[in-house]
């Protein structure tokens, strides 16, 4: 069976290789504006690939257009909701952000322009993010009455540190991307719409490699950081342990004294 993702309403899906898949959040006339559809679709395809992922060893993830990667959560969708379909919706972003801290397949942001609110915590909720310099990110939720709902409070506070994420929260601080390099929250630096192809090259590096140890290693870090060392080192043991008896271990092993370039298989 040949693997096949749904259409989407909200978001494009391109397949550049067997083993990328890329997520552009198209709706670029609200500077991809995350709506209600947004909410559901991204739950859907982050879950989806949670279950199966088939051939997909690494997804990057961005906007439509230059202006903006995402530019939070659709405001004009929002004008005159009332408590209850406001919290509906919300439930459904908070399992979408969920599900795609917890996809185990690596997660690239390419940040082609701004990131304000969700849309910066849709970054901060993949595994890291390359951005277009122009790019500017926020927080600025306490100017609506509300705060960050999209786990921003703790990746952001994760990726910068206590006192500075306070401070940009508090003060509803926007910064550019210089300064997000500057302080952790970016990896690299691109010119413009080469962010795209910047990603999609880190993504074929991650691509090549076996794809259970990078899963593993993945999961190891991201669970490891919410508890001691101790525990965390053991729960690394044990994500090594499951890859002694893959298939893709000797491939490894062996590809490296034959000197030649290994075919992992994901088994």
């Amino acid at each position: 069976m040949s693997f096949t993702l749904p259409d989407y309403a909200t978001l494009a899906l391109a397949r550049p290789d067997p083993h990328l898949l890329v997520v552009t959040l198209n709706r670029p006339e609200v500077l991809n504006a995350i709506n209600t559809q947004m909410g559901r679709d991204l739950l859907d395809l982050w879950t989806r690939l949670t279950a199966d992922a088939g051939p997909v060893r690494a997804v990057v993830l961005t906007g439509a257009g230059e202006r903006a990667f995402c530019a939070g959560g659709d405001l004009k969708e929002r004008n005159g909701m009332d408590e209850h379909a406001w919290r509906a919706q919300h439930e459904i972003f908070e399992r979408a952000f969920v599900a795609l801290l917890e996809c185990p397949v690596p997660v690239i942001a390419a940040v082609n322009g701004h990131a304000y609110g969700g849309g910066l915590e849709t970054a901060l909720s993949c595994d890291f993010i390359y951005a277009a310099r122009h790019a500017r990110f926020a927080l600025s939720e306490v100017r609506l009455g509300i705060m960050p709902g999209g786990g921003g409070t703790q990746t952001l506070a994760r990726a910068v540190g206590e006192r500075r994420a306070k401070e940009l929260i508090m003060r509803a601080q926007a910064f550019d991307a210089e300064q997000a390099l500057r302080w952790g929250l970016v990896n690299h630096l691109s010119d413009g719409v080469a962010v795209l192809d910047d990603a999609l090259a880190a993504a074929r590096e991650i691509a090549g490699n076996a794809p259970l140890a990078v899963r593993q290693a993945k999961k190891s870090i991201h669970t490891g950081l919410q508890t001691d060392i101790g525990t965390a080192y053991r729960f690394e043991i044990e994500a090594y342990n499951r890859l002694v008896v893959s298939e893709d271990r000797h491939e490894g092993v062996r590809a490296f004294n034959e000197k030649r370039t290994p075919d992992f298989k994901g088994r």
